[in-house]
Parts: structure tokens; C-alpha cells; sequence
């Protein structure tokens, strides 16, 4: 459903056009300081405007609603919600008729017969990222001890980012790419076999972010074409430091104290500036649709901060988990 954790929860709720997009937190250990400046780096990074992303930029200010005191949590559901204002619904209206290729029109439809608001993606649009990003801050500050890291390797084929972007430019179309994430710090431990495998965990919430098509660990796809000799991490010391990551610091499902390594796969736009066909409501036929709107041209842009949220959130219910169970 809209929810996600065990100890750590995240309920997460809104549209891309609706009055505002939210979270609510619970589980959040009370005395956390948190302020709204804690929020701003992150929303910062997740922000469209630049190069290859949409023209709507939102000012996407954080509204601690409840479960704040004095600048601390109080360990009651933390509500944080964003008002949307830069909205142009009218861009959509031409696709009532029209399922756009690619998106969540069609299902969205069949699923809740047709009373899902379309507006811009309504629930499914990328503009719920802001709620996973702003769970991922919270996130960080239960786990001070590790450090997040995550960047755009490729897109469009290329590593040459701006290149990559110049020709999507020029192509008139848009583009995926690779975000590889790195987290340090993390402690051997974490992870519940079977089901909630920290892989298990962290794929599960990468999922929910819109575009995102494979993942993989460590060595991930790469690791089919090695030997078993060359793939195994060798045991440096009594701490489990390795000498290789392959495996991308989870053995059996469970975190092994080296560094977390995960790549996720960034599919194109949907909403490319090329002229599609698709199968018209009205006349019974595949018809021309030319998408028009603000859209962003490579969202893998502005997916790595949002890759460092999930890790976090992720991670943070994990620990909480190990923690009840004294070890």
C-alpha cells in the first residue's frame, strides 16, 4: 500500500496536483534535534530547474506539522508535509482521452475505475520522491555514523553527463541512466533473512520510486561472468574487512561491515518530446499524442539523493529492528 517499515514506518500520501504531497513517521526515536534547516540540503539536490529537468520548480518547504517540540521529536507520528502551488493541470487534460505510453494512465485507470486523479500522474508521479527524501533526512540523523554518497555514473549511454544531455537536446528526446549509491559506516549485522534480506529491504523501497527498472549489488550482473575465486571477497582481519567488495557489503542477506554498494537503473521519461501513437478512447484507434508540459528530459538527474533516502530509510528501520532484539 502507501506504507512501508516495521519500526521505522513511512506513510506517504498526496498527488502532483493535489493541494500538497506528505509523510507521516512513525517509530521516529524521540530527542532527535531537527530543524527545518536539516531538510534544505537534501530537497536542495532532489530540486528540477537545472539542465534535462522539468521547468516546475516548486519551493518545496518542509511544514513540520506534528510530533516536533522545542526543535526536538518527541517520539509521537511525525508529520511533514510540502504544499504544491507551481501546478498547470490543464496540460493534462488532453490525455483523458489518451493513455500516454509509458506511464501509469492505463492501470491506474483499470485499477480504481477511473476515479484516480490523472493530473499530472496524480499518485504516481515523481513528485512523491519529495516524501521519500524527506523521510530519508529524518533517516540520517538516526544513523550519524554513517556517511551517504550517491551519483549519476551514466546516462544515455555516456558518462560524459553533459554530453549525454546535448544530445538528448538535440535528439529531442529523453534518456535513463545509472545512480550508484555507496553508503560507509554501516555496521555487520543488519538484515532479517529470508524476507527482509537488507537487499531485500532496500530493492523493495527502490522500487517505489518512479522509473527506477533493475538494481543490482556489489559486483551485481557483472558477477555472471566471473569464477567463484575471483568473485569471493577475501576476510582481512577480525572486523570482516575484505579485500575486494564484489558483494557489495551484504553476505546471506545480512550487512558484513564493508561499505553498502548498489547501482539502480533509471529508465527514460515517459513523457519524451517525440510525437507517439497510442490508442485513442474516442475513435477506437491508435492516434497521434504529442506530450507537451514541463517534464524533465533525464530524471536520473535528480534521482541519487532520493537513491541515499531509501538506503537510509531502509538501514534506519533495520537498526531500530536489531535493537529490540539486544544483541
Amino acid at each position: 500500500m502507501n506504507s512501508f517499515g516495521r519500526i521505522f514506518r513511512i506513510q506517504i500520501y498526496g498527488e502532483s496536483h493535489g493541494p500538497a504531497v506528505g509523510l507521516i513517521l512513525d517509530g521516529v526515536p524521540a530527542g532527535l534535534s531537527l530543524q527545518l534547516e536539516d531538510f534544505a540540503g537534501d530537497l536542495e539536490r532532489r530540486k528540477p530547474g537545472k539542465q534535462g529537468t522539468t521547468t516546475r520548480v516548486e519551493s518545496d518547504l518542509p511544514e513540520l506539522v506534528s510530533g516536533i517540540y522545542l526543535g526536538r521529536t518527541t517520539g509521537a507520528p511525525l508529520h511533514i508535509q510540502f504544499k504544491n502551488q507551481n501546478i498547470r493541470s490543464e496540460d493534462y487534460s488532453a490525455f483523458l482521452d489518451q493513455d500516454r505510453p509509458g506511464h501509469a494512465d492505463f492501470t491506474a485507470r483499470i485499477k480504481y475505475g477511473g476515479q484516480h486523479d490523472p493530473r499530472g500522474g496524480g499518485h504516481f508521479s515523481g513528485r512523491l520522491t519529495l516524501a521519500l527524501v524527506a523521510a530519508g533526512v529524518v533517516a540520517k540523523k538516526i544513523l550519524p555514523e554513517l556517511q551517504f554518497a550517491a551519483v549519476l555514473t551514466e546516462a544515455g549511454g555516456l558518462q560524459d553527463i553533459p554530453r549525454a544531455l546535448e544530445l538528448a537536446e538535440a535528439d529531442g528526446d529523453s534518456i535513463g541512466g545509472v545512480v550508484e549509491c555507496r553508503v560507509e559506516g554501516i555496521p555487520a549485522g543488519l538484515g532479517e533473512p529470508f524476507f527482509d534480506s537488507l537487499e531485500s529491504v532496500i530493492s523493495h523501497l527502490a522500487f517505489s520510486i518512479p522509473a527506477i527498472k533493475g538494481i543490482e549489488f556489489g559486483s551485481g550482473f557483472q558477477s555472471v561472468r566471473m569464477k567463484g575465486s575471483e568473485h569471493n571477497d577475501a576476510i582481512m582481519d577480525s572486523s570482516g574487512q575484505t579485500m575486494t567488495n564484489h558483494a557489495g557489503g551484504i553476505n546471506g542477506g545480512i550487512s558484513n561491515g564493508n561499505p553498502l554498494l548498489f547501482r539502480l537503473a533509471v529508465k527514460p521519461p515517459s513523457s519524451t518530446p517525440q510525437t507517439q501513437t497510442t490508442y485513442s478512447k474516442q475513435s477506437g484507434q491508435m492516434e497521434p499524442l504529442k506530450i507537451t508540459g514541463r517534464h524533465d528530459l533525464c530524471l536520473a538527474l535528480r534521482v541519487p539523493v532520493v537513491a541515499e533516502a531509501i538506503a537510509a530509510i531502509a538501514i534506519a528501520d533495520l537498526a531500530l529492528i536489531r535493537r529490540t532484539q539486544n544483541i
